[in-house]
């Protein structure tokens, strides 16, 4: 069984944060193809998170957190790059990198964490066993 919460930190340290990176890094020389593919993951990224945040609101989660960091900080600068392409400005691209280097933190401690709680569970199941075994 997959935990969710370590395949959505791995998703993120392995695929969100080295492609918005390099979007950020590399700025003005980006191939022109780069500037609709963010329009597109910006729009999506926008109604997912929406969405998410209504259900969550309804439901009074503790996360619906990170879903309003999505809708008000992520899309949006996403949509902002992808609509000026090569006129964007460096800011533009220098809060992209922040909120980069922010997810890359938030993820590898979430998925540390989330190891460190299967580590316990694994160690717990083996003492278990060991203590029936003796029994």
């Amino acid at each position: 069984m997959v935990n969710v919460h370590i395949a959505l930190a791995l998703f993120h340290i392995l695929l969100v944060v080295p492609l918005l990176g390099y979007v950020a890094i590399q700025r003005g020389q980006l191939p022109a193809w780069v500037f609709p593919a963010l329009l597109g993951v910006g729009g999506v990224i926008l109604v997912y998170h929406a969405f998410k945040v209504i259900v969550k609101w309804r439901a009074a989660s503790s996360t619906v957190w990170i879903n309003l960091v999505h809708v008000f900080a992520v899309a949006p600068i996403l949509l902002f790059i992808g609509l000026r392409a090569y006129d964007t400005p460096r800011w533009a691209y220098e809060i992209l990198l922040m909120q980069v280097f922010a997810a890359l933190g938030y993820h590898l401690y979430g998925l540390a964490i989330s190891l460190q709680g299967l580590s316990d569970k694994i160690d717990e199941t083996k003492r278990l066993s060991q203590s029936q075994a003796s029994t």
